[in-house]
């Protein structure tokens, strides 16, 4: 399991891509793409405008509290636990076996917000990934060589623990 210091924990307060203010804004750039949601309302949204992500990674909370816009299990579904500030084997493997398996959806049991780390290594190049950034709006987040290296620095701040 990695987990990620309180102390690096204010990395990943900016976006980690460009800042849209709704999926509706996106949906142009994004509809002829290979799309991979993390998050509930991220999906729910996506879905409720046609797109089925070829990855959702969802944990049945928005903010920390339970979400009322379930997004429908698409594809194969992946039950794992990853508890808040970590990122567990569990995750990673289910991720990357997503990647060559699509689609799939990955219900997570704790947290999935920091997913988007390893999704963004495992993703192909050219993929778009979707992330909600609380109270503003979707991060989107196209993969490629700049993403997946900024991707590795931000692991790079993680811990392994046997746990």
């Amino acid at each position: 399991m990695l987990t990620l210091p309180k102390e690096h924990r204010k990395l990943f307060k900016e976006p980690f891509g460009e800042l849209h203010q709704s999926i509706e804004e996106i949906l142009p750039i994004i509809s002829k793409s290979c799309v991979y949601a993390v998050g509930d309302v991220v999906t729910y949204n996506l879905q409720r405008n046609g797109i089925t992500p070829a990855i959702a990674v969802i944990d049945g909370h928005t903010m920390r509290s339970p979400c009322n816009k379930m997004p429908a299990h698409r594809g194969e579904c992946i039950n794992v636990k990853n508890p808040a500030g970590t990122l567990t084997d569990e995750l990673i493997h289910a991720l990357t076996y997503a990647v060559l398996h699509p689609p799939v959806t990955i219900n997570v049991d704790g947290e999935e917000d920091l997913a988007v780390i390893p999704l963004i290594l495992a993703a192909p190049l050219g993929a778009i990934v979707l992330y909600g950034q609380p109270h503003k709006g979707v991060v989107m987040r196209t993969v490629n060589r700049e993403a997946q290296q900024t991707a590795q620095n931000f692991l790079d701040h993680f811990i392994r623990s046997d746990a």
